[in-house]
């Protein structure tokens, strides 16, 4: 079982490079494991590998440290990693959360030279004294300082120059290397290519600035109305591939304290406006900032939160925050088992899951928190509960609802040093009890079903065609089963009995749907709407009338 030889020889340095750290860091045994051909290995690292790891116990940080020497493609994928739980052990996921994404600087002239590509002319013309010296520097781009000629300043995010050709190489590799695992026992388990799939597709789209653009004007739409939260405007005609350019914000950083009081500011009120905002982007719009760390967030004055950096962000579908409720109504009510079959029609537990042993440890973290105010539970403390748990049932949640986890973790983190007293499911549950509500209401499960019509209308449309063919079927005796009836006359009665029952069933269900929509949609009463809702009455006894009949039936 071997990587490709065409891949081997056009990356034959990179791949060396890659296994070398590896072994060096005690992992050599993954060799084996996944069944590498040796021969790409120097004959001194062969020798290495084949030794048994001289520090064990410290395998979760040299992982971190094996990343961290790989360079920008591994740090991401390790940043990434860190939002994993259902994929690395807890001991891990601690280490990867330590990833730092800070390098030396890119020189000027190279800086200037990839500017100049992109604009297409010269960046003096463009800017006002735009500072060699970058703002802040980290592995995909550095940041510069500068002012647009009519007097605004603005920061210059500058791609880094050839990066997109070394994370080219290392997707590739790490592309390669998915498909082996995929055929070791490992694959058997994860979903080894989907993980680097979805990791791919992350990372080249934070390398496309434009897309980060957009980003920043869908928060700003969806905040419209949001006075307590500012988004920095972007630059069009000087944004493109590899080049952002924002309006700058100025402020006090989230997490300066002293600053803040300093600067009169209530912190209550900023953790609270905090708060309101994530809550909002998670439940309300499915759209969220997925990098909420400190230096990403500035206090302006009037309590005014100022956003930064849209590259990583959380999208949650509709279907996603119904499931995020029902599991959030099971686990108010103390319902483990209701939370295990959600889990598994989520498809984050798999069917063959040894089901009593997930839902006795679903139950011990559930007695855990019983009785306890909601001001007293705290979202860092759940979320670290959880990890073993989804590690050990190998639950795969989709990887934005893990991202959120780490989202909502962090924020409550800058809550509490804004306000002790921070309680982000206070904050919260307004918004889910009203989206639970409107979770039973036409408004949001009709859609689906009216969407379903169609379906009900086909099978309702073939029932009797199939049920005459089923009937002539058994008549001829051209089933592919053998099967020996007695009473074949009174056995073909109640076949077309039950058929003409099932019949009318999926007649009656279409009616019974297809009313309730159409009541809230005419409206305005008259004799339309009674009419319709006479309908609906009349489908609703007659159904009820059929489910009394086929009871009886039975008795």
């Amino acid at each position: 079982m071997t990587v490709p030889r065409f891949r081997i020889v056009r990356h034959l340095g990179r791949y060396r490079q890659i296994v070398g750290v590896f072994i060096k860091h005690g992992f050599g045994f993954a060799i084996d494991h996944l069944g590498l051909d040796r021969g790409l290995l120097h004959p001194r690292l062969r020798r290495q590998a084949e030794r048994p790891p001289s520090f064990p116990e410290d395998l979760a940080k040299h992982f971190r440290l094996s990343l961290e020497e790989l360079g920008p493609t591994f740090v991401k994928l390790g940043q990434i990693l860190s939002t994993r739980p259902d994929l690395l052990p807890p001991a891990y996921i601690a280490e990867l959360t330590k990833l730092q994404d800070s390098v030396p600087p890119a020189p000027w002239e190279s800086v200037r030279a990839t500017l100049l590509q992109e604009l297409g002319f010269e960046p003096e013309r463009v800017f006002v004294g735009l500072d060699p010296e970058p703002m802040a520097a980290a592995s995909l781009a550095q940041v510069h300082a500068a002012r647009l000629p009519g007097g605004e300043d603005v920061i210059v995010k500058v791609q880094r120059p050839g990066i997109t050709d070394v994370i080219q190489k290392d997707l590739e590799i790490l592309s390669d290397l998915a498909a082996v695992a995929q055929r070791t026992p490992l694959g058997q388990v994860y979903d080894t290519i989907g993980i680097v799939e979805d990791f791919a597709f992350t990372l080249r789209n934070e390398l496309d600035y434009r897309r980060e653009g957009r980003n920043a004007d869908r928060f700003r739409a969806n905040f419209t109305n949001e006075t307590h939260l500012y988004i920095p405007r972007v630059h069009w005609e000087y944004t493109t591939r590899r080049v952002l350019v924002l309006e700058r914000i100025d402020g006090i950083k989230i997490d300066d304290i002293v600053a803040l009081d300093a600067g009169g500011f209530d912190r209550h009120r900023v953790a609270l406006h905090s708060a309101r905002i994530i809550v909002k982007e998670v439940l309300e719009d499915g759209f969220f900032h997925a990098d909420p760390h400190p230096g990403n967030f500035v206090v302006m004055p009037g309590e005014i939160i100022g956003a930064m950096d849209f590259g990583m962000v959380g999208h949650l579908s509709r279907r996603d925050r119904l499931n995020l409720i029902r599991l959030y109504i099971a686990s108010v009510r103390l319902q483990n088992e209701r939370i295990v079959e959600q889990l598994i029609r989520m498809e984050a537990a798999q069917a063959t899951v040894d089901r009593d042993a997930l839902a006795r440890d679903v139950g011990r973290l559930l007695a855990k928190y019983r009785d306890l105010p909601l001001k007293e539970i705290r979202a860092r403390e759940v979320i670290e509960e959880i990890m073993p748990l989804a590690f050990r049932h190998h639950l795969r949640l989709p990887s934005d609802l893990w991202l959120l986890g780490k989202t909502l973790a962090m924020m409550e983190g800058v809550g509490l040093q804004l306000d002790p007293d921070f309680d982000i499911f206070a904050v919260s549950e307004p918004i889910m009890r009203r989206l639970m509500r409107e979770f039973w209401t036409p408004g949001v499960w009709g859609p689906s079903l009216l969407a379903d019509l169609d379906a009900w209308g086909q099978l309702f449309s073939m029932a009797p065609r199939s049920g005459a063919r089923l009937l002539q079927s058994l008549e001829k005796g051209e089933l592919p089963l053998s099967l020996n009836f007695r009473g074949s006359d009174e056995t073909l009665t109640r076949l077309d009995r039950i058929m003409n029952r099932l019949a009318l069933s999926i007649l009656t269900a279409a009616l019974i749907i297809g009313l309730a929509m159409l009541v809230p949609a005419i409206g305005g009463g008259g004799f339309v709407q009674g009419l319709v809702i006479l309908g609906f009455v009349a489908a609703v006894a007659f159904g009820a009338w059929l489910l009394v009949s086929m009871i009886r039936g039975r008795s």
